[in-house]
């Protein structure tokens, strides 16, 4: 899983696999859910992220990940 944020369009993108998006549905106003080729999600793209999210903390509770890189 990897979150990118961009400051200049103020726009989150959670990747959430290497799979390429082969569908994108808007779920709600400036929310859009990418879909492989078998309908399951491989990322989430959210904008004006910095009005709908709490951006200055990320807390990863009890996943099994390897941190590769923390990077502002």
């Amino acid at each position: 899983m990897k979150l990118q944020y961009f400051p200049a369009t103020d726009s989150l993108y959670i990747n959430l696999s290497s799979k390429t998006s082969q569908a994108s549905e808007e779920l709600a106003e400036g929310i859009v859910v990418d879909f492989d080729e078998h309908g399951d999600i491989v990322g989430i793209d959210i904008d004006n992220a910095s009005r709908k999210l709490e951006l200055d903390e990320l807390v990863l509770d009890h996943l099994p990940v390897n941190l590769q890189r923390l990077t502002a």
